[in-house]
């Protein structure tokens, strides 16, 4: 007996069917075609360098290949050109000398200026003749020679001038920054900025103004330092400071007295005793001094480079008088305290 024949399969698929399904599912997996493009190697540039206009994805096949200078496709414009099959490379009226172009399409730029800055165009030439354009840049920057700080006062004064130091020399497309005994610009009141950074006023300068200044200067190729600049502020005198602080001597002793102020430059001095001129000196000698020696003592303080002036008065008393030791005298109450403590021992004994 023959066995009855299995029931056909549900899941059954024609070829047909299959063909248009494995059709599908390579569609969709199919690998997207990279996109032709141009890297700049390096996109910025220290003139008197090389730029290297890489390109990226070249067409297989490809009839052949211009560059142009600039965005578009310009006859004009063109600097050279290459023919595949022949290897016959051209050139146009935008060639320099300086370019080198390679078989895979890249094009060097040799010994390149400020001017090279901006676009370049490759046209890719299909042996269908469908052509395909890209554009790639860079630019070209000077290498920053070290910049020097010049200052409009050599010598400003304290409190009554304003100091602006300038970064030089003045180049374009850089970046100027400013540092203060070696840290960052802080922001003051007191400093201004000019609006590209290369000027640095103090207003109202003083004492603690005097730096260094140095100044940086950047572009994306190259940065530099100047060597750094110290004010010489000039300020003082301020109030004279008498030494030593004794006010008090006996007859027949040296009196010597000395005084300072701060001031740059450095003060001259003079004394008067009771209204009475003295000396041009820092320092005041008085040997084997009397009771009229006692009076005001005045030292007088000049700073001729600010042209101003200050002084100090200092009474000394010379007296043959004992000058009372608090330390061996007894106040009554001390007394009485000590006197009881004695009667009251002699009871108890």
């Amino acid at each position: 007996m023959v066995p009855p024949s299995a029931p056909p399969c549900r899941w059954h698929i024609p070829w047909q069917g299959f063909l248009l399904t494995a059709s599908l599912f390579t569609f969709w997996n199919l690998p997207t075609t990279a996109q032709l493009s141009i890297e700049a190697v390096p996109p910025n540039a220290a003139e008197g360098k090389e730029v290297l206009l890489l390109v990226h994805n070249l067409p297989q096949d490809p009839f052949g290949y211009n560059w142009y200078k600039g965005e578009t496709v310009d006859a004009k414009q063109r600097i050279t050109g290459y023919v595949v099959r022949s290897q016959i490379t051209t050139t146009g009226p935008a060639y320099s000398g300086r370019e080198a172009l390679y078989p895979n399409a890249s094009l060097l730029m040799q010994n390149v200026t400020r001017n090279d800055t901006g676009s370049y165009t490759l046209q890719v030439i299909k042996l269908d003749l469908v052509n395909e354009e890209v554009t790639g840049q860079f630019s070209v920057h000077l290498e920053l020679s070290k910049p020097y700080i010049t200052s409009n006062n050599s010598n400003p004064v304290e409190n009554k001038d304003a100091v602006a130091l300038t970064c030089e020399p003045e180049t374009q497309d850089t970046t100027y920054l400013w540092w203060v005994n070696g840290q960052s610009l802080l922001v003051s009141p007191r400093l201004q900025l000019s609006s590209d950074n290369r000027t640095l006023t103090l207003l109202s300068i003083t004492r603690n103004d005097t730096g260094p200044y140095e100044c940086e200067i950047q572009n994306p190729v190259s940065a530099n330092f100047s060597d750094p600049v110290t004010l010489n502020v000039l300020y003082g005198p301020d109030a004279p400071i008498i030494s030593p602080s004794d006010t008090y001597y006996y007859p027949g002793g040296n009196l010597s007295l000395s005084c300072h102020a701060a001031s740059n430059p450095a003060s001259q001095y003079s004394w008067s005793v009771n209204g009475t001129f003295q000396q041009h000196k820092q320092k005041l000698f008085i040997p084997n001094i009397t009771v009229k020696n006692s009076g005001s003592y005045t030292c007088h303080a000049m700073n001729p480079a600010t042209g101003r002036n200050r002084t100090t008065v200092k009474m000394i008393t010379v007296s043959d008088a004992s000058v009372p030791d608090s330390s061996l005298v007894l106040s009554a109450g001390a007394t009485v305290s000590i006197m009881i403590g004695v009667l009251a021992r002699v009871a108890l004994i």
